[in-house]
């Protein structure tokens, strides 16, 4: 018996493709332009994947998508593309999010209005009922976004809290003062790499993948996600109990610590397998996908709309961007004379303070002097950098932490200055960071005035960057030389102490800089 031409199995694929003839010059046309629009927007995003651990799975995620598309084939087959060019006005609203979180200087609201720009061109492109039967494999794209780290410190204290009271419980001895845990055989630290983020974000990328594949309901499909939610949240408050209750029984809070990463993966390996257990039983992919009867059927004239809708996308999508080119025209840096801190008599200049811009800080986006001291014996290096008062958070909170966090520090952790008896210093912020240790401070200036990185910093910088402000934004950085892989932790409280005495020694530091501000006008 002769077989035909195209087997059973080759069919869904060959009428998938008859229904997408007409919608892929445009996808292609709409993808390309936005690719270049929002080339920022990825590169940010492929660094993030490649230095944060949290984040690492992200260059899985278009793979995982063509393989859902391609698990959903039979369904598919039964679709043609009908291009709704109408849906191409829900850019404009996202053009102006965009515009939104460009001037706040939130790059993951970027980054996610970059992803739903690609949905809408896909709605665009495909119609309604093609959208839809895609629509899980689409939304899977969201995974691209590095998102949540703001979430760390909400984690940390919620395993802070559950240690506290499982401690009590167990009759444990503790004395709990921030995320510093003290029991009689040593000190633990919930830092931010024990906040769980990084089990949390990918137990949900897996649940999301394990619901789509496994359920067809969408009920259990949302169960199965809020499951795997909560479950890593309460694994790791057991993942932290265990290295304390560990450090209690070998009696070294060291000897427990020393490879909790390590017990991590182990134990997040383990929560997964759990995951897994706990959703077969009630999986409902041996249920086949409704099945539409094949049809070789496209509207006239499909090609046409098809790329007027992704030709409509991009053009709409240049919105935002077009309106930040003409606002970043207008900040230029201002051109000043730098002038370094006077410090004296607690410090020495050893040499002239180097400026403008030094090889080691080519491309940062303001006017820089970098000052090298000795004060009181302890060497240090104070850098001011001044930006445009047109400029918006984003290059100053990516200079401040470039200037005051190395590349390899891990355990990065930062509170407001205070002096040995416990007074504040505004506007000086306290870095340290633990792997290895460091310490250093950070103040700012906006506006004139001592500022604090957070959502008021932000919204007034965004209106300050579109119309205008009065004084420069202002950076300072403190950091002691030392060779950090060698200080242990009485030496970085002495150092921690050194800046705080120092700077405490001079309240004049900032009519310094509001002076240095003003010359920015």
């Amino acid at each position: 018996m002769s077989q035909p031409a195209a087997t059973l199995g080759d069919e869904p694929l060959t009428h998938i493709l008859n229904g997408l003839r007409g919608a892929i010059v445009g996808l292609a046309i709409g993808l390309l332009a936005i690719g270049v629009l929002f080339h920022t927007e990825m590169i940010v995003a492929v660094h993030t994947w490649i230095d944060s651990t949290a984040y690492n799975h992200c260059f899985l995620i278009i793979p995982i998508v063509i393989f859902l598309i391609w698990d959903r084939r039979s369904t598919l087959a039964g679709l043609a593309a009908e291009p709704l060019p109408l849906a191409a006005l829900l850019a404009i609203p996202l053009g102006i999010a965009w515009l939104a979180a460009e001037r706040l200087g939130i790059m993951e609201g970027r980054q996610l209005v970059a992803v739903s720009m690609v949905e809408v061109l896909f709605l665009a492109m495909l119609g309604r009922r093609l959208w839809l039967a895609l629509l899980g494999p689409l939304l899977y794209l969201y995974f691209l976004v590095p998102f949540g780290e703001f979430l760390t410190p909400k984690l940390q204290d919620i395993t802070t809290w559950f240690i506290r009271h499982v401690l009590d419980i167990l009759g444990i001895p503790a004395y709990i003062d921030g995320y510093i845990i003290d029991i009689p055989e040593g000190s633990f630290f919930v830092a931010e790499a024990c906040a769980g983020l990084r089990f949390l974000i990918a137990s949900i990328a897996f649940g999301v993948l394990y619901a789509l594949l496994m359920y067809r309901s969408p009920w259990r499909r949302v169960i199965f996600i809020a499951v795997s939610i909560v479950v890593p949240i309460i694994a790791n408050g057991f993942r932290a109990l265990g290295i304390v209750e560990l450090g209690h029984i070998l009696g070294s809070a060291e000897a427990a610590a020393a490879d909790h990463i390590l017990y991590g993966w182990i134990f997040f390996s383990l929560v997964i397998l759990m995951l897994i257990v706990l959703g077969l039983p009630f999986r409902e992919d041996d249920q086949p996908d409704k099945q539409r009867p094949l049809s070789d059927h496209s509207e006239p004239g499909s090609a046409r709309q098809g790329l007027l809708a992704g030709l409509a996308v991009a053009l709409l999508a240049c919105l935002g961007p077009a309106v930040v080119l003409g606002l970043n025209q207008a900040s230029a840096t201002p051109n000043i004379a730098m002038k370094p801190l006077d410090l004296s008599p607690a410090c020495v200049n050893l040499g002239a303070p180097t400026t403008p811009v030094p090889a080691a800080l080519e491309g940062t986006p303001g006017r820089t002097v970098v000052q090298r001291m000795n004060c009181g014996g302890t060497e240090m290096i104070v850098q001011i950098e001044v930006f445009s008062p047109r400029s918006t958070a984003a290059p100053i909170n990516a200079e401040r932490r470039r200037l005051t966090r190395p590349k390899e520090a891990d355990d990065v952790s930062e509170v407001p200055l205070t002096t040995r008896t416990g007074g504040a210093l505004p506007p000086w912020r306290l870095i340290r960071a633990n792997e290895p240790a460091y310490v250093a401070v950070a103040g700012l200036w906006v506006d004139g005035k001592p500022a604090t990185p957070g959502m008021t910093m932000r919204l007034g910088m965004a209106r300050t960057s579109v119309f205008g402000g009065a004084d420069a934004p202002v950076v300072v950085a403190i950091t002691p030389v030392a060779d950090w892989a060698k200080i242990d932790m009485r030496k970085k409280q002495d150092l921690e102490h050194r800046l705080s005495d120092l700077l405490e020694a001079h309240p004049e530091i900032g009519g310094q800089i509001q002076a240095l501000a003003a010359a920015a006008r």
